[in-house]
């Protein structure tokens, strides 16, 4: 999906060496991109799985489906073996036209070195071109260590999310639940959603496993399923999906298995403990 327009960037860029964080517009809204050096132009993403000073993107090599050989989920700027790498720089990160100073920051990591962070997030690259936006709402399940769901960032720092669709698909067990199309590496896939519990909601290290299920909008629902979808604004101000006011979240070790025809969803975190909640399957 191309983004429209090229990046704006500020008179700071000329004499910092330090690499420029610029905005461009998108199909989603505003977008944080990379406005200096050799991938300028690059959209920027975050993982929900990162939580500074851990990660859920990390160097490890291991074998990657559907890679000619093992990789790593990030490394360094340019690193052909990495999924996602790193956005980096080699001063203190400018702000460009639309971007807050305050929001940028950097952390040190081995392998990577000085990666720019924004509002607390660490930032990558994906596309293979700039004014791309294909790692967009990428979902990784089942590919730890850096399970988690990708999006595009915000000025403000929150995650740039599409608006879904809800609908009702077989388990592999033949039990129809709700679920929700995710990019993930077999392309798109129904991926089932989650309630919790716990009163209070997923929050801090749950939510790094049990990432809420975001949206843009009012979510849409399929012919067949109770109109009952709704939203709610969490402490960020993103938007979590709720389901009959119940909030919705996906699971981030959610592991499709191989059957005649193709994957097969499984729904493998039902009746999970996390947090202070147990996580359940919504009957579709």
């Amino acid at each position: 999906m191309l983004v429209t327009a090229a990046p704006a960037g500020n008179a700071d860029a000329a004499t910092s060496p330090g690499t420029v964080i610029a905005t461009a517009p998108s199909p989603f809204g505003t977008i944080l991109v990379v406005g200096s050096g050799q991938y300028a132009g690059y959209s920027v993403y975050t993982i929900t799985s990162d939580a500074p000073p851990n990660y859920g993107c990390t160097t490890t090599v291991q074998p990657l489906p559907g890679f000619p050989g093992p990789g790593s989920c990030t490394g360094p700027e340019g690193d052909q073996t990495a999924e996602w790498p790193a956005a980096t720089t080699t001063g203190a990160p400018v702000a460009g036209k639309g971007v807050e100073q305050r929001l940028l920051g950097t952390v040190v990591r081995p392998g990577i070195g000085e990666q720019v962070t924004y509002a607390g997030h660490p930032l990558y690259l994906f596309d293979s071109a700039p004014h791309q936006l294909n790692g967009e709402g990428w979902d990784e399940p089942g590919l730890p260590p850096w399970h988690g769901v990708w999006y595009a960032v915000s000025p403000k720092g929150v995650p740039v999310v599409w608006t879904p669709m809800l609908n009702s698909a077989s388990l592999a067990s033949g039990k129809k639940v709700l679920t929700v199309s995710m990019l993930t590496g077999g392309g798109w896939q129904a991926v089932p959603v989650y309630t919790d519990s716990a009163a209070k909601g997923c929050t801090g290290s749950c939510a790094l496993v049990w990432p809420p299920l975001l949206t843009g909008g009012q979510p849409g629902v399929a012919a067949g399923i109770a109109p009952a979808i709704g939203t709610r604004r969490l402490s960020d101000g993103s938007l979590q999906v709720t389901y009959h006011g119940r909030p919705l979240y996906l699971y981030g070790d959610e592991t499709p298995i191989q059957q005649a025809g193709g994957l097969v969803i499984v729904g493998s975190g039902n009746d999970k403990s996390a947090g202070s909640g147990v996580f359940h399957l919504v009957a579709g």
